[in-house]
């Protein structure tokens, strides 16, 4: 069906196959790959621009979102540095409610300091 919402919500595609940036500027409004490097994600988003502007779309719209982190605030810097427009950190795998509580914590004073 077709989206209620005008403008339709984004689509992200994710992954790292061979092809999926061209995926991306075919049919996407972003890239979602997984734990990533700062080094990849730089040659990425420079190639992404590149198909972006082949295809006559604008490099900026297209945005990625770095999924899978660690809570690491010089990496994040490196990779917002590196193109991403947002980095989601991994939480940890807990069992009870104050086990997140406490990893959400570390994770907060780890990049928010």
């Amino acid at each position: 069906p077709k989206p209620a919402q005008k403008p339709h919500p984004p689509v992200l595609l994710g992954g790292s196959a061979k092809n999926v940036l061209q995926r991306v500027v075919a049919w996407g409004d972003g890239w979602l790959p997984n734990r990533v490097t700062p080094e990849e994600l730089r040659e990425s988003r420079a190639l992404l621009d590149r198909l972006a502007k082949d295809a006559g779309r604008d490099p900026s719209a297209i945005t990625i979102s770095v999924h899978g982190q660690p809570a690491d605030r010089d990496l994040i810097r490196r990779l917002r540095d590196a193109g991403a427009n947002r980095v989601i950190v991994r939480p940890p795998t807990v069992k009870t409610e104050s086990e997140m509580a406490a990893g959400l914590t570390r994770i907060a004073e780890a990049v928010l300091r």
